[in-house]
């Protein structure tokens, strides 16, 4: 059986992106590190809805703490793998470089680039010897343009989307697509300290984005109808950077 991994599944845009998932038909297993109540709500809203998932605790940001988790999946699973991977597991920390402290520079990287190459290594065997597999990376916007305050965060997303393109390149002869999706400002946890009404006026469709409006595009890019794109950034953002 095919199943969909998403790490950062808990909650907001890895909640939408879980539950489009398994509305597509996919059972899914939703990552998460400490917040157990935010992946059984996850859980709970993909059952009653007719779809499968199981919950698989680990820290993206630790090799250990990957294989030890995924080790173990796959010696439960023999008969199935990991088809879709999405990687969309982050955290902010900002802060202007000058005040930055080492850990906030290091948790960020830690946690999306790190935590990108940990899994994806883990999960590309499976995918290889299938021939057959679609990679995800969620990036930003703040990986494209840049934006101050964020120094650790744009550098984290700007290297996993170089990593995307270059990947792409090493799997496609094996039918394994690796694509990124960079959204702006979506209506999450993450996004809630933000000024919205300042950030708004310069957006052109005028609002943050919805979870769910990314979810769509993952989902697609995760499909049979997306398998001659690969190595593509799309990004879904309002118009704010086209």
């Amino acid at each position: 059986m095919k199943y969909a991994l998403v790490t950062g599944g808990s909650r907001g845009i890895g909640r939408a992106v879980c539950l489009e998932l398994a509305a597509e038909g996919f059972p899914v297993l939703i990552n998460y590190v400490s917040n157990q109540e935010a992946a059984l709500e996850t859980q709970r809203l993909i059952e009653e809805k007719g779809g499968r998932a199981e919950l698989l605790p680990f820290h993206v940001a630790y090799a250990a703490s990957v294989d030890q988790a995924l080790d173990g999946w796959i010696e439960q699973h023999p008969d199935d793998y990991i088809a879709v991977l999405v990687n969309n597991a982050g955290i902010r920390q900002d802060a202007m470089m000058i005040f930055m402290q080492d850990a906030q520079w290091h948790d960020v990287l830690n946690t999306s680039l790190n935590g990108f190459f940990y899994v994806t290594r883990r999960i590309l065997k499976a995918m290889l010897m299938k021939r057959d597999g679609r990679i995800v990376n969620v990036v930003s916007l703040s990986g494209l343009k840049g934006l101050p305050g964020q120094t650790n965060y744009s550098a984290a997303k700007a290297a996993v989307i170089g990593a995307t393109k270059a990947l792409a390149q090493e799997v496609a002869a094996r039918r394994v697509t690796v694509n990124a999706v960079a959204p702006g400002y979506i209506a999450t946890d993450m996004t809630k300290d933000l000024d919205q009404a300042a950030l708004k006026a310069n957006i052109p469709l005028g609002r943050f984005g919805q979870p769910e409006e990314v979810a769509a595009l993952v989902a697609f890019l995760a499909s049979e109808r997306a398998a001659y794109i690969t190595g593509e950034i799309i990004s879904i953002n309002g118009g704010i950077y086209s």
